[in-house]
Formats: structure tokens, C-alpha cells, sequence
């Protein structure tokens, strides 16, 4: 497997290098099939940023991640991309098992875990705008944000993208 490193702001050294080939590498024991993998480093401020781009055949994994120190992000972003890796490798091996027996569905169905809410939390909701929710959602410094669209009256949620764009989720009843 072939490891580009870049540098944004900041100049790659021989242990930086190492320590990025090192923790990219491990990505080979997930995924066989690697052909090139891609490390973006920056530096903005005080924030240290690593985003890995692992180019595989049929399939290209990203994954960002910012740490208070550049080896931080570099760890951060390596179990991201090990856990998508992980993930897509056992999708794969799960495509080709038989389906399950209805005995055996009956019985997943039976152990399954009941869900647990470990916070519940009161918001109050004032009517505002998509992009005044959005500040609000940043100020507060959180990743989503529920409110009442002030057009519509309806409960919307807006959310942060990996690409830093925002998402919005309206309702919409079904079958319309």
C-alpha cells in the first residue's frame, strides 16, 4: 500500500511520517485490498487536524478527526478509519450467510437488549429560522439541534455533516 502524506501549514518530519505509515498500515490487517492511502495534517491555531482518505477497489473510506496535539488527531482519525474499515468488512462477510431460520429469528428477536435512556433533558423551544438554529446549535456547541421552524410550526432538527455543512430533517407524513 502506497501512504501519501501531506502537510497543511506545517512541514512533515521523518517521525511524523513514521508514525502516520505505522498507524495507516494497520488498516491492511482489516482490508486486503488497499491500493493508496491518502493523510491530510493541518495546523490552524491551536487546533491540529488529520483527515485519512484509504482508497480501496470499489470502496474509498474517509475519516477526520481534531486533537489538541497532531499525534492526538492522528490516533483519532486511525480508529475512525479502523472502525469504518471493521465495519465494512463484516458487511461484506454478512452478505453472504444464509438467512436465519425462524426459530433462530424468534430467538434474536427474544435477546434483544430493551433501550435505556441514560439523560433526558427539557428544551424549551421558541420559533426561529433553519440558520438561527443553526447559531444556536453552535453557541451551545452542540452536533444537532431540535426546533420549531417559524414558517411551518413543525418541529424540526438541524445537524452538523462531517463536511462541516449542516443537515436538516423536516417532517413529512408517510405515504405522501
Amino acid at each position: 500500500m502506497k501512504i501519501q502524506v501531506t502537510g497543511r501549514h506545517l512541514s512533515i518530519t521523518p517521525s511524523i511520517q513514521a508514525y502516520v505509515e505505522e498507524k495507516v498500515s494497520k488498516a491492511q490487517k482489516f482490508f486486503s485490498h488497499i491500493i493508496w492511502a491518502q493523510v491530510l495534517l493541518s495546523v490552524e491555531k491551536r487546533a491540529h487536524q488529520t483527515e485519512i482518505i484509504i482508497h480501496a477497489s470499489k470502496q474509498t473510506f474517509r475519516a477526520l478527526a481534531s486533537g489538541d496535539s497532531l499525534y492526538a488527531a492522528i490516533d483519532l482519525a486511525s480508529d475512525k478509519i479502523d472502525a469504518q474499515l471493521r465495519k465494512y468488512k463484516e458487511r461484506l462477510k454478512e452478505r453472504h450467510k444464509t438467512a436465519p431460520t425462524a426459530a433462530e429469528a424468534a430467538a434474536l428477536v427474544a435477546e434483544s437488549r430493551p433501550v435505556r435512556f441514560s439523560v433526558i433533558k427539557q428544551v424549551d423551544m421558541a420559533p426561529m429560522s433553519p440558520e438561527a438554529a443553526a447559531l444556536e446549535m453552535d453557541r451551545m456547541g452542540f452536533n444537532f439541534w431540535m426546533f420549531e421552524d417559524d414558517s411551518s410550526r413543525r418541529i424540526n432538527v438541524i445537524f452538523r455533516r462531517l463536511d462541516d455543512s449542516f443537515g436538516l430533517l423536516q417532517p413529512a407524513r408517510k405515504g405522501r
